[in-house]
């Protein structure tokens, strides 16, 4: 296969890590300066939900990877 058989699950941990990092970055740290018309950080229910899917998907593509 073009580049190896588990393209498909190292993506995914990819994704959703990045999802779930990426998000709680933004809430424990959000940023000093924002335009007008910006939220000062980010809403935290959107925000929560948005790491359970990048965990639950990391999780998946691990559990795909080592099975």
């Amino acid at each position: 296969m073009f580049l190896g058989e588990n393209l498909l699950p190292l993506l995914t941990l990819a994704i959703g890590g990045g999802l779930a990092v990426g998000t709680l970055g933004a809430i424990v740290r959000p940023r000093s300066e924002h335009k007008e018309g910006e939220l000062e950080r980010p809403p935290l229910a959107r925000s929560l939900i948005q790491i359970a899917i990048g965990l639950t998907v990391s999780i998946w593509a691990l559990a795909s990877l080592l099975a």
